[in-house]
């Protein structure tokens, strides 16, 4: 599944945020910058804010049905500030912003997060928001395959599942 560039950003930046152990200053903003969210220095009090900010998504990728979802990301939305609009700026395509460019880090990725969900929700329904089906993994995923039958956070889950099926199907004979 494709999605435009900053819906995309957003509900991969959101999962990202879930699934992140390490809210130092220097971590977030690593992870700002590699989903493409410009100026992302921040400092601890705002690392921490994001963290709060991650408690919040997090039950966006849980298996509440579509119903839940949908409620969740429309209180995201009701909390953040964002005005989405069309830039076409740097040469590229037209595409969708969720906030505004004069924005400080913490609202640009609220903004960015709840709007990329928001997206993802109403173009590919909740089922491409996904928690690893691994027992003990509680990592959360953007599924962007083609089939959208994702299970697993990586190829490694998916493995140790498969593996331990087969030998419990083996020792069963």
């Amino acid at each position: 599944m494709h999605f435009n560039a900053y819906g995309g950003n957003g509900a991969a930046l959101a999962a990202a945020l879930v699934n992140a152990t390490d809210f130092s200053p220097p971590a977030v903003e690593a992870m700002l910058t590699e989903h493409r969210l410009l100026r992302g220095a921040v400092t601890a009090a705002q690392a921490q804010e994001l963290r709060a900010w991650a408690r919040r998504l997090d039950p966006v990728f849980g298996e509440a049905g579509q119903d839940v979802q949908i409620k969740l990301i429309n209180d995201l939305l009701d909390v953040t500030a964002s005005k989405p609009y069309v830039s076409a700026h740097d040469g590229r395509e037209p595409h969708l912003h969720f906030y505004s460019p004069d924005a400080d880090i913490v609202s640009r990725a609220k903004d960015t997060t709840a709007g990329g969900l928001a997206m993802c929700m109403s173009f590919a329904g909740g089922g491409r928001l996904g928690r690893c089906d691994r027992e003990g993994c509680a990592v959360v995923y953007v599924d962007t395959s083609r089939n959208g039958r994702r299970r697993f956070c990586s190829l490694a889950c998916a493995n140790r599942v498969n593996v331990a099926a087969h030998r419990a199907r083996r020792v069963a004979r």
